[in-house]
């Protein structure tokens, strides 16, 4: 129970500060309304019909990353009025704490991935999964949620003040989103950066969501593959948190 008094207490200071929600939510819907209309006029050769359709599984991504990364920002700001304190010492297991601050990233990002899909509907985006293709992509976005907030919370623990903490984040993000098939066919490139985009995990979970919207289809083994990846990668990022909490306790 005490898992769902955390993320209640979480939910309930995130909409508070509801300011959190608009902030991250405005970059990617920024993207797909100017970004998509502006390179839409350069991608008619590629055979791209739909390019807002085809950078939208991209920008799900970008969400998750912003909202996961945000709910580090509120761990700093609990710190600063004491509650982040009174929730340590209070007669709570430590593993009840860390998943009720990844769930309520992960329930703010299904929020803002829901917000940002309607918007995509004014650009003629229309999703071509099944009911079985939707539940995929509801478990793809919650692996990807679930691993970032739990990277961005151990973060948050290690890094002595917000300004630290943003710069780490988007020396993090930035490189992973660009190296990655969110805006750009791959085909065409090669070398290095062919293989930074390839051994980079988020670019199969984009061509996974980008399978999904815009053919409803999937290649199951990479399917299976990317959805182990994430378990362990959450799973290591859960564990690495809690190792931050715990260590926090005992300053």
């Amino acid at each position: 129970m005490s898992v769902f008094t955390i993320l209640y207490r979480n939910v309930k200071w995130r909409f508070h500060n509801s300011f959190t929600i608009v902030i991250t939510i405005l970059q990617p819907i920024l993207w797909l309304v100017l970004y998509s209309a502006v390179a839409r006029q350069t991608m008619k050769n590629t055979g791209i019909e739909n390019y807002t359709a085809f950078i939208l599984p991209g920008l799900v991504v970008l969400v998750s990353f912003s909202t996961c990364s945000s709910s580090g920002i509120m761990n700093y700001m609990m710190k600063s009025d004491g509650s982040f304190y009174r929730v340590l010492i209070a007669p709570i297991k430590r593993s009840s704490i860390v998943l009720g601050q990844l769930l309520e990233a992960v329930l703010c990002t299904f929020l803002e991935v829901g917000i940002m899909g309607c918007v995509s509907l004014l650009f003629h985006v229309r999703l071509a999964a099944g009911i079985t293709g939707i539940f995929l992509i509801l478990i793809l976005v919650f692996l990807t949620a679930f691993f970032m907030a739990g990277l961005a919370y151990g973060i948050s623990l290690i890094l002595p003040n917000e300004v630290m903490y943003e710069t780490v984040m988007n020396a993090i993000v930035l490189p992973v989103f660009f190296l990655s098939t969110a805006l750009f066919p791959a085909d065409g490139i090669s070398g290095i950066l062919k293989i930074a985009i390839n051994i980079n995990p988020f670019t199969h979970v984009i061509n996974i969501l980008r399978d999904l919207i815009l053919y409803g289809t999937v290649n199951t083994n990479s399917t299976v593959f990317v959805f182990m990846l994430f378990i362990l990668m959450g799973s290591i990022s859960f564990i690495w948190a809690l190792h931050g909490l715990k260590k926090e306790l005992s300053l």
